[in-house]
């Protein structure tokens, strides 16, 4: 009796390595796109607390008196002055415009919430105030 057996064929160690590099690269073009998650969820806190921040101030001079210093036209704080906010990545101020005839009884009040992380972003918030 012959016996013939039939070549048993496995996975050679060649094809073993293609199907590393070829899993290698999955993985590594897979793990970039988590750092760009983090950083869009990042920007969109950031933002969030900016627009929170400019709402908060323009809540806090709209019961101001209209003559109250704090309504007086120009930028606030002075010159290049920011108010810091949170842990110091955010930073406020504000302008004030008196606005001419027939609209001189109203100012325009608009706030600016600025940070830095790639590039320079601002949120801005602008109401009216009538005397």
């Amino acid at each position: 009796m012959n016996c013939h057996h039939e070549s048993e064929r496995g996975i050679s160690l060649l094809e073993l390595l293609i199907a590393l590099v070829v899993l290698s690269i999955g993985v590594l073009s897979l793990s970039q796109l988590f750092p760009a998650g983090s950083r869009t969820q990042v920007q969109a806190r950031l933002r969030t607390e900016a627009s929170q921040y400019s709402r908060e101030k323009i809540e806090q001079l709209e019961v101001l008196s209209w003559s109250d210093t704090a309504l007086d036209a120009g930028r606030h704080p002075g010159g290049a002055a920011t108010e810091a906010l949170g842990a110091g990545k955010l930073k406020r101020y504000y302008q004030v415009e008196v606005l001419p005839a027939p609209l001189a009884n109203l100012k325009q009040v608009t706030v600016n919430v600025v940070w830095r992380q790639v590039r320079a972003c601002t949120v801005q918030a602008v109401t009216y105030l009538r005397k």
